[in-house]
């Protein structure tokens, strides 16, 4: 198996003898930037990419092949405070997007807490879950991650209009059935590696 991108910034950034935050400095990014790569969490752009192959001295091909090998299995997150519906959506979403990862969680803040940790691609958030709404679960997770897709589930059609104000790429009304899914990932604001419908 290939080396990830990840691994071959680690061994090769170690190699030069440069801490991350020296190689940062060198790329004039945040120290947390040179983490999040080697950590999988996040891969560069393609001037930094140009920018961290100069700067450690590797061939900037030998990276992008890394990262284009990386077959990423999509992580998603279903968050819901009622345990019924939690297990109904999370069937659906199962069933639709078998080689995702899928976990649910019935309280907010275990989501955020997994998200610090993992990387997820796409969150289906509840709205209303007690005094930590799916509304302040969506602004959290985009600090963890700016380009995460959430999709609104909710009874209430009336959440609508504060719901796009959040960042959100999608809005659901439940019960959710795939042809809705389907519908809402051909809209997602940011790709997803390994999502086949």
């Amino acid at each position: 198996m290939k080396d990830s991108f990840a691994d071959i910034l680690k061994q090769t950034r170690k190699a030069k003898n440069l801490s991350q935050q020296q190689l940062a400095e060198m790329l004039f990014v945040e120290r947390s930037s040179v983490a999040n790569w080697e950590s999988g969490r996040r891969t560069p752009d393609a001037v930094l990419l140009i920018r961290i192959a100069k700067c450690l001295e590797i061939d900037v091909n030998l990276l992008l092949e890394a990262i284009d090998s990386t077959v990423e299995q999509p992580n998603i997150i279903v968050v819901d405070d009622e345990r019924i519906i939690l297990k109904g959506g999370m069937d659906v979403i199962c069933k639709l997007l078998p080689n995702a990862s899928v976990t649910g969680f019935t309280s907010p803040t275990e989501a955020l807490t997994f998200a610090e940790s993992t990387r997820v691609h796409l969150a289906f958030l509840d709205i209303e879950m007690g005094n930590f709404s799916g509304l302040d679960l969506c602004r959290e997770l985009l600090k963890l991650n700016p380009r995460i897709n959430i999709i609104y589930l909710t009874a209430y059609a009336d959440y609508s209009l504060k719901a796009w104000n959040t960042g959100a790429c999608g809005y659901l009304v439940k019960p959710i059935s795939p042809e809705q899914i389907r519908d809402q990932l051909s809209r997602l604001r940011f790709p997803m590696r390994g999502l086949q419908l």
